[in-house]
């Protein structure tokens, strides 16, 4: 194969693993919140240093800085990536979330970390509502 086509097919691969143009998240179903969470950020991982949790209870998107965040999220960055996507061998840090609860009436169970390039991007994705708990 010649080297062109090889970093191509690399770049192409690497796109996979970021994020998509950003999209309108739907408004919460009427008569019902946006979102009962309780999100934990471990900066260091399994490090000395205690993990922090927050429970985000919202209405509505002006109810707090991490009900900003949840209220421009879609699904997607709630959904593990895919075994069938290849990610870049990036290593971004030690931290480790996890969202737990329902968002839009929708349940919600996510692991976060930033050991690749996918779960970095899905990182990303979160960071205003995961900064918001940690």
């Amino acid at each position: 194969m010649k080297p062109a086509v090889v970093l191509i097919a690399l770049a192409l691969a690497a796109a996979g693993c970021g994020q998509d143009d950003e999209q309108q998240a739907p408004p919460p179903a009427s008569g019902g919140s946006l979102a009962r969470l309780t999100v934990t950020v471990d900066r260091d991982g399994s490090g000395a240093d205690k993990a922090k949790t927050i429970d985000v209870r919202c209405d509505a998107a002006g109810d707090s800085r991490a009900c900003r965040a949840l209220a421009r999220l879609t699904d997607k960055a709630f959904k593990p990536t895919p075994g069938t996507i290849a990610c870049t061998e990036l290593y971004g840090g030690p931290e480790v979330a996890t969202v737990k609860g329902t968002l839009r009436g929708k349940r919600v169970d996510a692991r976060f970390s930033r050991v690749n390039g996918c779960e970095i991007a899905r990182w990303d994705m979160a960071s205003k509502l995961l900064e918001a708990a940690g």
